[in-house]
């Protein structure tokens, strides 16, 4: 074995190492004080007046943020976070907690550095023949990929929340409407909605149960349903809180404007839907030419081509 070879054990054996303390550290039990304090509810008085936030954390969770929590601080932004485009990302993708930038800032950062390394460490000891350009070159795209890679799965988490939303909208106004036309208030209107559209959508009840709690904190019915519009992020929600908001301070009837309004959500849902459709042959139309029809062809025209090479050719040859 040569020098390469055994740094590239050393190196396996100590990521191995390290991989299974730190699965170990994650996936370990609490310390016994900590399980102590929560049985005698010294955990509950303590979480209330904010001294320590990690009993009511998940234990994983806050190794996690222990371990990222310092490389997503030289990422994260000091002043004007609060009021940054970046935390009404974060509002809408559902990562609610404080602890949600650093360890999103923390991914970045790793990511930025581990990916350039391990390709390092990968082509030192396959001894990949590159040159110092191609090197820089590699090693730039990796860190710029690592750092882009949160932002891509923000984004995606981001759509798919959007899009549940505005596809279980309807079903909510419905049964809004339901409620309201059977008796119900707004406020009990809207904690029913919450209950009853779990079993189809996670996403949408939690979101109708936080303006239940606004409501019963003493928060007023618009700045509960505006809020509601903030974090969601969807066009159709503002338009509904826009109506709500009308027609309870002009005292028309809710239960009217919510049919109207189900109604217009369900004609864009479907329009949507046919056009989604109508892209499906555009799409598939580089498959088929790259894909599908080179095989076809083969198929379909190769025995004729065994066939020429075989019988005509050497006949056209005189042989």
């Amino acid at each position: 074995m040569n020098g390469q070879q055994i740094f590239f054990l050393v190196v396996v054996f100590v990521a191995v190492v390290l991989a299974t303390l730190g699965v170990t550290a994650l996936f370990s039990a609490r310390p016994v004080r900590d399980r102590l304090m929560r049985l005698s509810g010294q955990g509950k008085e303590l979480a209330i007046e904010g001294a320590p936030g990690r009993i009511e954390m998940p234990h994983w969770q806050q190794k996690v943020v222990d371990i990222l929590g310092p490389a997503g601080r030289l990422s994260l932004p000091s002043e004007g976070w609060e009021t940054s485009p970046q935390r009404q990302r974060f509002i809408h993708a559902g990562f609610r907690g404080d602890n949600a930038p650093q360890v999103f800032y923390g991914v970045k950062t790793l990511l930025t550095f581990l990916l350039p390394v391990l390709f390092m460490l990968y082509s030192g000891v396959r001894s990949v023949p590159l040159e110092n350009q191609t090197m820089m070159l590699w090693i730039f795209a990796l860190a710029g990929a690592g750092y882009y890679l949160p932002n891509a799965y923000l984004a995606r988490r981001i759509f798919v929340r959007k899009r549940e939303v505005f596809e279980n909208l309807p079903d909510a106004i419905d049964l809004m409407m339901i409620c309201v036309e059977a008796g119900l208030g707004m406020d009990a209107a809207i904690a029913r909605v919450a209950q009853e559209i779990r079993l189809k959508s996670e996403i949408l009840a939690d979101e109708m149960h936080l303006v239940g709690l606004e409501l019963r904190a003493g928060a007023t019915r618009e700045r509960a349903l505006r809020n509601l519009a903030l974090r969601t992020g969807v066009e159709e929600v503002d338009l509904l809180v826009t109506m709500l908001v009308q027609a309870d301070r002009f005292g028309t009837s809710i239960a009217d404007s919510l049919r109207v309004h189900a109604d217009s959500l369900r004609t864009k849902r479907r329009q949507r839907a046919e056009e989604a459709a109508a892209k499906i042959p555009v799409k598939l139309l580089f498959p088929l030419i790259f894909c599908i029809f080179p095989s076809m062809l083969l198929v379909l025209l190769g025995p004729a081509f065994i066939s020429i090479y075989r019988v005509l050719l050497p006949t056209m040859g005189g042989n």
